[in-house]
């Protein structure tokens, strides 16, 4: 602390030995830098003071990254300081394993919200929901905890349980308890619906490129020239990487910009456009999103809807549009500082607006209605039987019920995904469509 004190004298007095030569126009610079010493004088001050002077006593260490992080987190809530173990478990987290819960969190109002769960974690399993507020951990308020602190507070020894208090619109606050876990993230996951290909992107990890390469090649041999379209599901996927974002939406298109950062400083924008060449080779693309959808994932929705080149189904996005760089410090520590903003090829700004579903379709449970019993044709005295290739093919299919056990599971999911269900209604409608028009 002297050694700082003497270096910020030094400074003053180099320019205060000969004033003459400091030409008029840098006045204004010297009197904002003078200030800028007063303010650095000040904080000085305050840290001898909390030193020397507290009820208990604290380290230099913790007050200087107390110090540092609420300079940061009073930014914006995704600038922090990053101590060297959360650096350590951040870089771990990126290539798809971690110790803790399985969610994604932001600040809000002082209270941690859930920005998703992640699939086939101990929060997802528990039922955390996009959108919750978690207001106490443990029965401890998160009320003046920082980000990171409260992170921290969730994180712990695998196979230890944590209580979080949720608050969700139209309940009564209540508590989930979970263990935790050692996180595994499969980023992408894919299965074919008939003649429709559906991959999930979970989170955009270093393996999502690839994840998704895979799952065309699993495409390519289960369902060939046959396929229909691709469902793309975001839903829940709180981003990740930006190099990721940009190769998968290049994935799907053939040329222009895919996203646009812009900075504080002109010079510094950023535009990343598409290669030539689309892995779906021009088949109908259908992207689900829903609020708990950020960053990454609005990079390819808000790329893919701007082109043409997908149909967005779902609600509308998180609204996260700002970039964060991750800084290396001095003593392994690190910090993530927001340095840019996301512009879609249009050049609009997602930044707390999200993105816009092109069809509005809200989750929801679909129920058959019983319908009083009618009598069909076959039923009718005397009928004629069905002796064309339909009436083979229907015959055929008897006792193949354990076949369509597959089939069957997909069609409960379906039932109880009905914006899922309503993307493969709009993929086969397309395909029909495209059918008739080439007739």
């Amino acid at each position: 602390m002297k050694r700082f004190f003497w270096a910020m004298m030094l400074v003053i007095g180099v320019l205060a030995i000969n004033p003459q030569v400091i030409p008029l126009a840098m006045a204004a610079d010297d009197k904002k830098a003078e200030d800028t010493y007063d303010l650095l004088r000040l904080f000085g001050d305050v840290f001898e003071r909390v030193r020397n002077e507290y009820v208990e006593e604290v380290t230099d260490e913790e007050l200087i990254e107390s110090a540092i992080n609420g300079m940061l987190t009073s930014l914006d809530p995704h600038s922090s300081f990053m101590s060297s173990k959360n650096f350590k478990e951040m870089q771990v987290q990126t290539r798809g394993e971690f110790g803790g819960l399985g969610i994604q969190v932001t600040l809000d109002q002082g209270l941690i919200k859930v920005i998703s769960p992640i699939d086939d974690t101990p929060a997802f399993r528990a039922g955390v929901e996009a959108g919750d507020i978690i207001s106490h951990l443990d029965k401890e308020p998160v009320l003046g905890l920082t980000l990171s602190q409260a992170v921290d507070k969730m994180r712990g020894k695998v196979g230890s349980d944590i209580v979080l208090t949720v608050l969700r619109p139209e309940k009564e606050p209540f508590d989930i308890t979970i263990t935790r876990a050692v996180i595994k993230i499969q980023s992408v996951r894919s299965k074919a619906f008939g003649n429709v290909g559906y991959m999930r992107i979970t989170q955009f990890n270093e393996q999502a490129k690839s994840g998704v390469k895979k799952a065309f090649e699993v495409f390519e041999k289960d369902i060939g020239k046959k396929m229909e379209g691709v469902i793309l599901d975001l839903r829940n996927n709180p981003g990740g990487l930006l190099d990721q974002a940009i190769s998968i939406s290049d994935i799907f298109l053939e040329k222009g910009e895919i996203v646009s950062t812009r900075s504080r400083h002109a010079e510094e924008t950023q535009r990343y456009n598409a290669r030539v060449g689309d892995l779906a080779a021009g088949l109908p693309v259908v992207v689900l999103i829903n609020g708990g959808s950020a960053s990454a994932s609005e990079i390819v929705a808000g790329a893919l809807q701007d082109h043409e080149r997908a149909i967005i189904l779902g609600t509308k996005s998180f609204g996260k549009g700002s970039v964060q760089t991750i800084m290396p410090l001095q003593r392994k520590n690190a910090m993530r500082l927001t340095t840019s903003r996301y512009y879609t090829p249009s050049g609009k700004s997602i930044q707390a607006v999200g993105i816009d579903p092109d069809i509005l379709v809200e989750p929801a449970n679909v129920e058959t209605l019983k319908s009083r019993t009618r009598q069909r044709e076959s039923d009718l005295r005397g009928a004629l039987d069905n002796t064309g290739e339909n009436g083979t093919k229907e015959k055929a299919k008897e006792g193949k019920k354990e076949a369509k056990s597959e089939e069957e599971k997909q069609a409960e999911l379906l039932k109880k995904d009905y914006q899922l269900a309503r993307a493969l209604d709009l993929i086969h409608g397309l395909a029909i469509f495209k059918k008739q028009s080439q007739k």
